[in-house]
């Protein structure tokens, strides 16, 4: 065989290593974006980003064995699809920033002219309610947070994947709702089993705690701190459990009190919202008249974060 014949061989023969290794991670990744299919595969997102990065070094070796006379360029394909991975895998990534790790958070401290707000939503995700909630947020495009209960996910997987694939922010509101003081395995098993359901729901992980009733003497704050989450109370509630309340008095008691860095209390799950449904569009038509906007936790302590700096 010439040396010619050799060198031509070699270089299909990275080629094909190349675009066999490029084509499989590509398939992987095309399954992983597709709507619902997020917790089909036991794949971590970062092995994908590997292998992609790998199939470009390899991509470009081939190119350098000799002139490439084949027309392929993986290159940008490659390189575009690590951008889109890469972003997915930031965006289902929800970690405070430093200063506000195993801290409790009331409201953000922020410079009054940034007059942002937060909604945030717990004891979902739950039929209907928090479908009709989503269709709202989506007409008046705004991200909200969402404290989840583990038993709740666990019975409605499907609207927790709308959630996150609609961009809003994912907290932890452990699995039973439990009040009483307990010891620190139970809150640990609170706190880690529903983290990990969310995880395998939903590809989320989330260092955000909201303690259940706001309690923060029952064990359940001291973990998640010990843990590096912010424990993410609230500012304004809308009141929106008081069985004889009126869905009036919901947007009225947080009109009266939002102010820049709020963080407001709502609820989409634990019983019937309907009422809760009926006031939220006119909620957000008084705060936006008041000249809010809307921002996810995660984006109101990176303000403050920055506000600080």
């Amino acid at each position: 065989m010439t040396g010619n014949h050799l060198f031509q061989r070699l270089r299909k023969k990275w080629r094909f290593v190349a675009i066999a290794l490029a084509a499989a991670t590509i398939s992987f990744i095309v399954g992983t974006l597709l709507p619902g299919n997020q917790q089909g595969s036991d794949k971590p997102a970062t092995a994908a980003v590997q292998n992609l990065k790998q199939s470009l070094t390899v991509n470009r070796l081939a190119k350098e064995v000799g002139e490439d006379r084949t027309g392929f360029n993986l290159d940008r394909t490659i390189e575009e699809l690590l951008t889109v991975l890469e972003s997915k895998e930031k965006n289902l990534t929800f970690v405070p920033p430093e200063q506000f790790q195993g801290t409790t958070v009331f409201e953000g401290t922020i410079k009054y002219s940034q007059k942002v707000i937060a909604l945030t939503v717990d004891d979902g995700p739950w039929p209907e309610t928090t479908e009709q909630m989503l269709d709202i947020f989506k007409q008046n495009d705004i991200k909200a947070t969402f404290f989840w209960i583990g038993k709740s996910l666990e019975t409605s997987p499907d609207i927790a994947r709308r959630v996150v694939a609609e961009g809003h922010a994912i907290g932890n509101h452990t699995w039973h709702h439990p009040y009483d003081p307990m010891d620190a395995a139970t809150a640990a098993s609170e706190i880690d089993r529903t983290a990990k359901l969310i995880y395998e729901t939903t590809r989320v992980k989330t260092t955000y705690f909201r303690p259940p009733g706001g309690v923060l003497t029952n064990g359940l704050a001291k973990y998640a701190k010990e843990q590096n989450y912010s424990v993410v109370m609230w500012s304004v509630t809308s009141a929106d459990t008081d069985p004889r309340a009126q869905p009036e008095a919901f947007v009225e008691n947080v009109l009266k009190n939002a102010k820049p860095g709020a963080i407001v209390l709502m609820h989409d799950g634990g019983g019937d919202r309907s009422r809760t449904i009926k006031a939220l569009p006119e909620m957000i038509a008084g705060l936006k008249q008041q000249g809010y906007r809307f921002v996810t936790i995660p984006e109101l302590l990176e303000m403050q974060g920055q506000s600080a700096a």
